[in-house]
């Protein structure tokens, strides 16, 4: 009994030590949470509106001051309108070379329902650059159209000598993409049926449509 008491008396003591050491130990430490960042600068559109993020300050659709930069840039150029009283649909691929002459290429096809046309020009395109969205030019062309008359007309295809001149107007949505109005007076030449000699036929050319721009590194 002796020795079972001396040993609770010692088990007694170690826990009071336990308890004084606790109470005399430093409070533990508490991670604490990091404090928020800045908040990113809200910055100023060219409108005036806020933009929280830097990228989209200037707004999807801004262009770039100055004249438009035409040098050594290719596009293609979707479009559809009239020739005549017909319809026509067109795909235009341009060059400009310096940054006021452009080469340009096209094809179209004029779906009549007797016969159909199909219309390869080489073009030359004249323009001065300017500030703005706005910019205006002058176009000449030479090419050849195929005349299809298709299965209700028993006849060949003819193909036709064209000369066209006219001009159109780029409007710019952003720097790359533009909507594009042309106009042009076509005139083919061929030999009229049953008859001796050539003979011009006019026709009015107008095409609506847009042209994607990229400039390509010499």
């Amino acid at each position: 009994m002796a020795i079972a008491g001396l040993l609770l008396l010692m088990a007694a003591a170690a826990v009071a030590h336990a308890d004084a050491d606790s109470l005399s130990a430093p409070p533990a430490l508490v991670a604490e949470a990091p404090l928020a960042g800045p908040a990113e600068p809200v910055l100023r559109t060219r409108d005036g509106l806020e933009s929280l993020r830097p990228a989209l300050a200037d707004g999807a659709y801004h262009i770039e001051p100055g004249p438009r930069p035409y040098l050594h840039r290719f596009s293609v150029s979707p479009a559809a309108g009239t020739l005549g009283t017909d319809q026509l649909y067109a795909l235009r691929l341009a060059f400009s070379p310096n940054p006021w002459l452009g080469y340009e290429s096209s094809l179209a096809h004029d779906p009549h329902h007797g016969v159909h046309a199909i219309f390869h020009t080489l073009s030359v395109i004249l323009r001065r650059p300017m500030p703005g969205r706005l910019q205006p030019y002058l176009a000449a062309g030479y090419g050849m159209t195929v005349v299809l008359p298709g299965r209700a007309i028993a006849a060949d295809a003819v193909t036709k000598n064209v000369l066209s001149a006219g001009g159109g107007l780029e409007c710019f949505l952003r720097d790359d993409l533009a909507l594009r109005y042309e106009m042009r007076q076509a005139t083919a030449f061929g030999h009229p049926p049953n008859q001796t000699g050539m003979a011009a036929y006019d026709y009015l050319e107008q095409t609506l449509g847009l042209a994607f721009y990229r400039t390509l590194k010499p």
